[in-house]
């Protein structure tokens, strides 16, 4: 398949590679154009899209922090329970002491619980407070989220309006894009993106108005502009990079 691409590529005179590099240009111009129609939205239909995954990420983050504190909430309430068994059971044992010295190391053993309850009690306010800041978080986050999908749903009704109504011509001028690229070699067409990618108009190849670049309308010498129109070679304006071409349709309207 390579090879036959190949040979056709190759029954194609240089200046005829030039005049079809022009026509995709000015093909893709068209195309250009029917994209400015769309303006910003699929920039913004994108950032919203990235908005609400850095949105999800945060909820999620949210919830597993409230989790979080929900587990050491029902842990620091095992150990409250667990202190006050053993509180209970140390007052049993009270009772039943043979001396002051066993009666005084139990008594250290229901103090340190209920110091233990204490602390423990301390950090459920904790958690409980961080809970309730987390929740409020969590609400004011999927409030934003139910904006930004609100927000993202109408601008892409209104993007896939407009593409619906442009696909056709898109389509029409894609496939004379596919015929034009069929009659230049691989090589020029990697110079013809290149180039284009490096202007914000796309253009790439230009044609000669007025003795002068059609890109950056800087003049072009005489000589310059005999070997333009004569075809044989790719030539670019100096200044700005660009292909330069002559436009058969120019030299028509002079003559």
């Amino acid at each position: 398949m390579a090879t036959q691409k190949k040979t056709t590529e190759a029954d194609y005179s240089m200046q005829e590679k030039i005049l079809a590099l022009y026509e995709l240009q000015k093909i893709d111009s068209r195309i250009d154009e029917i994209n400015k129609v769309k303006g910003e939205l699929p920039l913004a239909v994108q950032g919203l899209d990235d908005e609400l995954a850095g949105l999800k990420e945060r909820t999620d983050k949210i919830n597993k922090e409230i989790e979080e504190l929900n587990t050491l909430t029902k842990q620091r309430k095992r150990e409250v329970d667990q202190a006050k068994i053993m509180i209970g059971n140390y007052k049993e044992q009270q009772n039943n002491v043979r001396n002051n010295r066993e009666f005084d190391a139990i008594t250290k053993e229901i103090e340190y619980q209920e110091l233990e309850i204490t602390l423990a009690e301390k950090r459920l306010k904790e958690y409980a407070a961080g809970i309730k800041v987390k929740k409020t978080q969590l609400e004011e986050t999927e409030s934003v989220v139910e904006e930004r999908r609100a927000d993202l749903e109408a601008k892409k009704q209104e993007l896939d309006g407009i593409e619906a109504e442009t696909a056709p011509r898109v389509a029409e001028f894609e496939a004379q894009a596919e015929k034009a690229k069929m009659r230049i070699d691989e090589r020029l067409l990697n110079a013809y993106e290149r180039i284009r990618h490096n202007f914000r108009n796309g253009l790439a190849v230009v044609p000669i108005r007025r003795d002068a670049c059609g890109g950056c309308f800087n003049h072009i010498p005489p000589q310059r502009q005999a070997d333009i129109r004569q075809g044989k070679k790719i030539i670019v304006c100096e200044y700005c990079g660009r292909i330069l071409v002559d436009d058969p349709e120019t030299t028509v309207d002079e003559a």
